[in-house]
């Protein structure tokens, strides 16, 4: 094969170094690493829904209904640690980042290739490693995705297979998080200064600093209940002179700006959509890119919000009370921001921006939500409550799922070179946005009501608003079943897409789809900034 044609062949084709399935698992094509990690976590979301649905059958009725306490506890951990870290948290940067950052930056891949390809190695082997803890042992873990102690040091279930697990994970997040970091500063063409940046790309620099600087302390404390368990060091314990409340800190410390690491590369997503189908200039581009540093910043120092009723200091309190009305400050600046871009708009209702709006209502929830468990006089009513649980899901599903969503279906053309039928994404989308809602706002009720968390069972007033949310859990199925059934189907029946069926303005656009083994067949120049639009009048497709 002579270079020129190496050079136009697709990233789908093989290029005669490996064939089959270990030209995927030994490739540094970033295109292709993103597809890995794309599966991974689309195949891992499945089994995580389908342990929520479980969960939620449990809950339709108080007592004991297909499963006990002790399988239920397990359900619990398990469904909290694959979707947390497993799908949400390398879902969007892992998949769309590794796909189209290099790409929108005008590079043929990212800085570091072959530590790139090691990321998804050790992704897959801290899978494997949670996967053994299930079926090995005295079972599945059982102490929630958090691994509180001191229950997670005294329970004789596989703990330590699973932190371990969970170790290992957090290099593959490091490692992404540096190979981003580099990448946008080194490997942009040079017509890209910082301010023609795609704000995907900037929602991304943010994601990977805070992936570098927390995740290690993640690492770290999920070490040392390994070290406490297997050699009986004193560190949480309060038995052996440990102190509980410090792996509260050491935990929330990371995994408190982990929220950011899951929802501030959704926020870039919902900003590459939303102009496109205003056919406007993005309003305040400046605002935005700095808004996703702030959160980076801001999220990083508000941990403590988790832990007011553990009997922290009155002044300890109110600091990171107004800290956590702080970070509200930048994230408020995006919702403003995208919805002046649409005012005036020529808009064009396409299932990218349907799934971009229900972002921006459904965060919104989550984010208000948020306030009222950051304020310490409404936390203590409902900490530890039910709200606290249709909070997180508002944010993460309502915010980071629905932002992926929208991602999968704004760049599948570009993937795949196809087109999935539009009218089908429209239905599944409306079937979704229901099932999120009926699911998760009987949860907010509850809590208001004083249904505790984490509780296998409950007291009969509750049983209403937990029929209500197990059906709402089986309306969340059946769209989703449509939707990656409409995608499968456009994989493998839909129309050709074409080089940019959007019209967008971004680099990825420019190339064929779907794109060549080094990104460009020559190389690109940028002719605009990434959000130039003159009209849709300008559009050919939608005239």
């Amino acid at each position: 094969m002579n270079s020129s044609e190496s050079k136009t062949l697709s990233f789908w084709e093989d290029d005669g170094r490996f064939s089959g399935i270990f030209s995927w698992i030994f490739t540094t094509d970033h295109k292709r690493i993103g597809l890995l990690y794309l599966y991974s976590v689309l195949s891992l979301f499945a089994v995580g829904v389908v342990i929520g649905l479980l969960m939620r059958l449990e809950l339709i009725a108080p007592g004991s209904t297909i499963v006990g306490a002790q399988t239920y506890n397990a359900f619990f951990t398990v469904h909290g640690v694959i979707m947390i870290f497993l799908f949400v948290i390398p879902s969007i940067p892992a998949s769309f980042g590794n796909l189209f950052l290099p790409i929108q930056l005008g590079a043929e891949d990212v800085a570091f290739p072959r530590i790139n390809l090691l990321s998804w190695w050790l992704y897959i082997i801290g899978l494997i490693l949670i996967l053994i803890s299930l079926f090995t042992g005295q079972g599945a873990p059982d102490t929630g995705w958090t691994f509180y102690v001191p229950f997670s040091e005294y329970t004789t279930t596989n703990v330590n297979v699973a932190v371990m697990g969970v170790f290992i994970l957090g290099f593959s997040s490091i490692l992404t998080g540096l190979n981003f970091i580099t990448t946008i500063h080194r490997m942009r063409i040079p017509d890209m200064k910082w301010t023609k940046i795609p704000l995907f790309g900037w929602s991304l620099y943010a994601t990977g600093w805070i992936q570098v600087l927390a995740t290690p302390i993640l690492g770290i404390t999920v070490l040392l209940i390994f070290i406490e368990r297997t050699m009986g060091v004193g560190l949480f314990d309060p038995a052996k002179g440990g102190d509980p409340v410090l792996y509260q800190h050491l935990f929330w410390i990371y995994s408190h700006p982990a929220v950011y690491i899951m929802v501030v590369p959704a926020m870039g997503v919902v900003t590459e959509i939303i102009p496109v189908f205003a056919r406007k200039h993005i309003f305040g581009y400046k605002a935005i890119a700095i808004s996703s540093l702030a959160i980076a910043f801001a999220g990083s120092l508000v941990w403590a919000h988790h832990m007011f009723t553990s009997g922290m200091s009155d002044t300890a309190v109110m600091i990171f009370s107004f800290l956590t009305f702080i970070v509200a400050i930048p994230s408020a600046v995006k919702v403003f921001n995208w919805v002046a871009t649409l005012y005036k708009g020529s808009i064009i209702l396409e299932p990218p921006l349907l799934y971009a709006l229900a972002f921006i209502f459904l965060f919104s929830i989550g984010g208000l939500t948020g306030l009222v468990v950051g304020s310490a006089g409404t936390d203590i009513h409902v900490h530890d409550t039910y709200f606290v649980v249709g909070h997180f899901h508002y944010v993460i599903f309502g915010g980071t799922v629905f932002g992926m969503f929208g991602g999968l279906h704004y760049w599948f053309p570009k993937i795949y070179g196809k087109m999935y039928n539009k009218r089908v994404a429209t239905t599944a989308w409306g079937i979704l946005f229901i099932g999120v809602n009926v699911l998760y706002f009987p949860m907010l009720v509850l809590g208001i009501m004083g249904m505790p968390r984490r509780y296998f069972d409950y007291l009969p007033e509750y049983q209403m608003w937990h029929v209500v949310s197990t059906v709402g859990s089986w309306i969340v199925a059946v769209g989703l079943i449509l939707m990656f059934y409409n995608l499968y189907r456009g994989i493998k029946k839909g129309e050709p897409a074409g080089k940019n069926p959007w019209n967008a303005a971004t680099l990825e656009w420019t190339t064929l789809s779907p794109p060549p083994k080094l990104n460009f067949l020559e190389e690109p120049e940028l002719t605009r900034g990434p959000y130039e639009y003159k009209g849709i009048e300008d559009d050919a497709q939608y005239q």
